[in-house]
């Protein structure tokens, strides 16, 4: 009898693992994946053509290295407000000219170099060289006249000009501190103070990051593996958010799969802002396009309702110059040029503008550029302006497009506060207003606060003025991810992913 049991017995506890082991073989690998607890991977529209975000200008930079790799002296939050980083303090001058940083005591680069005072006005400094290709070298590097280091915890900065944005300027990845010994090979190896490592970067496919165990604050850093894939078609965003290959897409674009999701549980769908301006970039030093009648004529033919519905299933809203809605200052233009396909036709008249007019809308591969580059063509095809297509790649775009070899582009800048690039008459677009350049030093040079409101206003209507660009859109951030994620932004004032306050639930 005692033998049988012992059978019947060992039976059911192999049926029971049998049912365990099968119940285990059910759940998607994504979600075991996820109950380590340990790892994140998360989609990207844009692979970066560099690692060294002081030194390229491409914001997907920033969305793997900065906060991550790369610090700076401040830190900008999901709310857009400032908080110390690097630095643990800092002071004013009551001139707004001259700012005394109390550096971080017992920081360490990833390579074992301290960091002090040394690595600050050696980052400056090479933001400043006449060499340096750093995207905020004219607008904020240039501006600093001396650098201090009066010990080893504390920089001082003295400008030329105030500015009021300078903090916050401090908290962009275009100001990370970078180290003497390993600058040069930032582009591919970066090394930095923050809380994660470059494991690997397979090109065309994804960049992995490890947790550095030597992290200041290491304790706190709950995602020990993270893994940013490169996925710039919207359907295969949807597909790999859907098969589980992504947790997340802190920068979804397909809107028209957004019910999907929201009705899907196992997914989190948020929207918040961004800092990002959508335009039609005009090339202003080519003709018919340095005519400023022919620039209002390409405002007048766009209907940036049509084409904000047909993108974004109406999740934008219309600008009518280079700023964002959340920005303080900021000034509705957004009608100064009615759709009005009669009015741009006679403006291209009175220019002596034959046509058709036949020129080049190039396209990198956003979803809201190259689908929305058909609906530009479409409505300037009815005032007689023909644009052909041509896509590229976002390296091809750096390297042409934004070295000022173009007719028109579509391209969402997504940098805060980057108005000054129209006081450069050497940026991609070649705006050259000497009227502008004037003031906007009068903007910089002021430190009374109601007279900065009136310039900064005055400056954003005389770019709407003279149509340097078609100002069409600013995105609301949709962010889609895996319930559970938690801590990704779901507002973008800077392109960043902050995984060091990001955990499973």
């Amino acid at each position: 009898m005692t033998k049988p049991i012992a059978i019947a017995r060992r039976s059911v506890s192999w049926c029971a693992l049998a049912l365990l082991t099968a119940s285990w073989l059910s759940v998607p690998l994504q979600a075991q994946a996820q109950s380590r607890k340990d790892s994140v991977t998360l989609g990207m529209i844009l692979e970066p053509t560099s690692l060294d975000p002081t030194m390229a200008p491409a914001a997907a930079i920033g969305e793997v290295v900065h906060y991550n790799i790369l610090e700076g002296l401040t830190k900008i939050n999901a709310d857009g407000s400032v908080s110390p980083l690097l630095a643990q303090s800092w002071q004013m001058d009551a001139d707004g000219k001259a700012y005394t940083f109390k550096l971080r005591k017992g920081v360490n680069f990833q390579d074992g170099s301290p960091f002090d005072s040394s690595s600050v006005k050696f980052s400056f400094e090479r933001a400043k060289d006449a060499k340096s290709t750093n995207k905020a070298k004219g607008a904020v590097f240039n501006n600093i006249s001396h650098i201090s280091t009066p010990d080893a915890h504390t920089v001082v900065l003295v400008l030329n000009n105030p500015d009021g944005n300078f903090l916050f300027r401090m908290g962009e990845n275009t100001a990370v501190i970078l180290h003497p010994n390993s600058a040069a090979t930032a582009a591919t190896k970066p090394v930095g103070t923050g809380p994660y490592q470059l494991d690997s970067w397979a090109k065309g496919t994804s960049v992995s990051l490890s947790k550095w165990d030597g992290f200041r604050d290491a304790n706190a850093i709950k995602i020990k593996k993270v893994k940013f894939r490169f996925i710039n078609d919207s359907s295969a965003q949807v597909a790999a958010l859907l098969a589980g290959d992504v947790d997340g897409m802190p920068r979804f674009q397909s809107p028209q799969s957004l019910q999907q999701f929201q009705a899907d549980k196992r997914f989190v769908v948020e929207l918040g802002s961004t800092a990002g301006k959508g335009i039609m970039t005009i090339n202003n030093r080519k003709k018919p396009f340095d005519d400023v009648r022919v620039r209002r004529a390409l405002s007048h033919a766009v209907d940036k309702k049509a084409f904000i519905d047909g993108v974004f299933e109406g999740l934008a809203k219309p600008i009518g110059s280079h700023m964002a809605p959340t920005d303080k200052g900021y000034v509705e233009l957004s009608g100064q040029y009615a759709f009005d396909p009669e009015k741009a036709k006679a403006l291209l008249k009175e220019a002596g503008v034959q046509t058709p007019l036949n020129v080049t809308l190039t396209l990198p591969p956003p979803p809201y550029a190259r689908k929305g580059g058909e609906i530009l063509a479409a409505q300037l095809a009815k005032v007689g302006i023909v644009a052909k297509i041509e896509n590229v790649e976002w390296a091809q775009w750096l390297g042409g497009t934004f070295k000022g070899n173009f007719d028109l582009t579509v391209i969402n800048h997504v940098e805060p506060l980057d108005y000054m690039n129209y006081a450069n008459p050497q940026y991609y677009w070649g705006y050259d207003s000497k009227a502008f350049r004037d003031l906007s030093a009068k903007h910089a040079a002021t430190t009374v606060a109601k007279e900065r409101t009136q310039l900064f206003g005055d400056m954003q209507r005389m770019i709407s003025s003279d149509a340097v660009n078609v100002f069409l859109f600013n995105a609301s951030n949709t962010a889609v991810y895996r319930k559970g994620l938690k801590g990704l932004w779901s507002s973008s004032p800077i392109f960043a992913n902050d995984m060091s306050a990001v955990s499973w639930q």
